[in-house]
């Protein structure tokens, strides 16, 4: 195993992108991923991570060279996933375009709401990603985000766009829906699907998008 997967393969636009099942992790990824989330990728050792796996540190060694290749593994699996079910949702939104930017913020929102670990050592260790490794992981979060930032281009181009900074007003929406990993707990009195349907009316305010009519 080498900790790079291509694609989650877990979204068809059949509105299966709604639906989360247990994390899909690998054992040891998923043991990787509880440590960097408590103590940091630079505050981890293969020994925390072979100890919260059951596993020899030999053992996580067999399926991953490195701490690095642990990390890898979690950014490429977060951002497979994230993709995979956007791109279901935009397929299944179809072509209006507004309709289209409803269901990219929706899926973003149920993501950073589910798989809120993963998205946030996704976005916050990007730091902690060698050269290739890290310029690969941009490429991937380039391309999620030409979902969106698509979708808001073509709503402008036809004219439903009220706001005079469409972009601008596109990045904040991202950034307010990437945020979502690092607060909202699935254990807490909003569920993911209420926070997604208030989220998309923020992003249609935000491009003053108006007459589209509820979420």
């Amino acid at each position: 195993m080498n900790g790079t997967p291509e694609s989650a393969g877990i979204a068809e636009p059949d509105g299966s992108w709604r639906r989360f099942d247990a994390a899909p992790l690998p054992p040891v990824l998923q043991a990787a991923q509880d440590c960097f989330g408590e103590h940091g990728y630079h505050g981890t050792t293969i020994r925390e991570v072979a100890a919260r796996a059951g596993l020899s540190v030999p053992g996580i060694y067999h399926h991953y060279p490195s701490k690095q290749a642990l990390l890898v593994g979690i950014a490429q699996a977060a951002m497979a996933e994230l993709y995979d079910r956007t791109l279901a949702a935009a397929e299944e939104a179809g072509a209006d375009p507004v309709d289209r930017i409803r269901a990219v913020v929706e899926s973003l929102v149920l993501f950073h709401a589910h798989r809120g670990p993963s998205a946030f050592i996704a976005a916050s260790e990007i730091r902690s990603l060698d050269g290739d490794a890290r310029a690969a992981h941009i490429a991937a979060r380039d391309r999620q985000q030409r979902l969106l930032s698509d979708a808001v281009d073509d709503a402008a181009a036809a004219g439903r766009v009220g706001t005079p900074v469409p972009h601008e007003a596109m990045r904040a929406v991202t950034t307010m829906c990437t945020a979502v990993a690092q607060w909202y707990r699935l254990d807490g009195p909003l569920r993911p699907e209420e926070l997604a349907s208030t989220y998309v009316r923020f992003a249609l305010d935000l491009l003053r998008i108006d007459g589209a009519g509820p979420a």
